[in-house]
């Protein structure tokens, strides 16, 4: 990751209170240091920031100008896609394996990427967040199978979507369709994508500037989200 020297990046304390996201600069790196801490990542995506950083880097908060944001009503299917939704073999589920599905993130081969970022404290972190009830995968199963699929943050009517991983063609795209789906259905305000790429934007996901998206977390977070009952979601494609 490229520096900023020209704009001060504080170093966070033992505390976990965070710069305000809305003076960094467009490049996004708030804040350095402190741990990943559960709590300390809460209350970072409290306030639009999310953790993202290297193996030999520092811990590194960010929260980019613009940021790219998939509204639940608006996921993009082109008729190709709906012919494999339609066909059924996709399976999806919500929170049967959480553990696998990071695993899977972080073990992916991405081209033109080297190593990961969801190192094994990033693993650990996630998965505690899991067990606390506010980290979620969505799963896509071909055959009984683990395929593909998603995880993230859930926290009021926002979700915060983290890593995706596809093992066959279209298995990623098909957990985030249901998860679309799933969260339009229970009144979700966005799902945060983070940073741009060419496929995100192709099922509907758009860049809007940082400080609507700010507006949009905190009126968020006066809301309700699902609570307890991702494991027992189910979802099925209901046509256009």
């Amino acid at each position: 990751m490229k520096s900023e020297e020209s704009h001060y990046i504080p170093k966070l304390g033992l505390d976990h209170i965070f710069p305000n996201p809305r003076f960094a600069s467009d490049y996004g790196l708030v804040a350095y240091g402190g741990d990943l801490n559960p709590n300390r990542i809460l209350s970072a995506y409290r306030h639009g920031i999310f953790p993202w950083y290297s193996i030999n880097d520092p811990i590194l908060w960010w929260s980019p100008n613009p940021r790219l944001v998939l509204f639940p009503t608006e996921f993009k299917t082109t008729k190709s896609f709906k012919k494999i939704l339609k066909n059924g073999r996709f399976k999806v589920y919500f929170d049967r394996d959480f553990k696998t599905v990071i695993e899977h993130c972080a073990n992916i081969y991405r081209e033109g990427q080297e190593g990961t970022w969801i190192i094994d404290e990033m693993q650990e972190a996630y998965l505690q967040l899991h067990y606390m009830g506010f980290a979620h995968s969505i799963e896509t199963y071909l055959d009984g199978e683990l395929v593909g699929g998603l995880y993230g943050i859930d926290m009021g009517s926002g979700f915060y979507g983290e890593s995706m991983f596809s093992l066959v063609n279209n298995a990623s795209k098909v957990a985030l369709r249901a998860l679309s789906d799933v969260l339009a259905k229970k009144g979700y305000d966005f799902i945060d994508c983070q940073v741009e790429t060419p496929h995100l934007i192709s099922v509907g996901a758009k860049l809007i500037d940082r400080d609507v998206f700010l507006n949009l977390v905190e009126e968020s977070l006066e809301k309700s989200g699902m609570g307890n009952s991702w494991q027992n979601t189910i979802w099925k494609y209901q046509g256009e």
